[in-house]
């Protein structure tokens, strides 16, 4: 009598259902707890206090942006509240051309909102070089 021998072996075998249910787990944990970057799709020339050279390409528009909140486009002021009716300016004086250098001018006391909304009517008609003026630092003597 073999004992041994009448044993049927067992095949090996892998469950790998539980181990898909894991790497699904992690990666839709990693999935949510990542961090995306959103990339703007306005380019915007960060303000240089010194005085060396500027641009000599004259800007398409001007926006300018006093203390108490009224835009300007050029000379002209903007009539009327909110986002629309400085949108409808900025279309009338730049025309169909979207691709030269707009330059806000705020003042130094314009609460930040104000620039923001103008930033945002730039960005909605599709501008997308911007550069925010200011006024060059006196060195100091040496």
């Amino acid at each position: 009598m073999r004992i041994g021998s009448d044993r049927r072996r067992d095949d090996f075998e892998i469950n790998v259902i539980p181990l898909i249910d894991v790497l699904l787990t992690l990666l839709m944990f990693f999935v949510l707890t990542t961090t995306f970057v959103q990339h703007s799709r306005m380019q915007v020339t960060l303000p240089k206090a010194s005085a060396e050279d500027r641009d000599a390409q004259a800007p398409l528009l001007t926006v300018m942006i006093d203390r108490d909140g009224r835009f300007y486009v050029g000379s002209d002021e903007v009539m009327g509240e909110g986002i629309e009716p400085l949108k409808r300016m900025l279309e009338q004086n730049a025309g169909d051309r979207r691709d030269g250098q707009v330059v806000i001018r705020a003042d130094a006391m314009t609460p930040h909102q104000y620039v923001v909304t103008a930033m945002d009517a730039l960005g909605q008609l599709g501008f997308t070089k911007l550069s925010i003026a200011t006024t060059p630092t006196e060195e100091p003597a040496r």
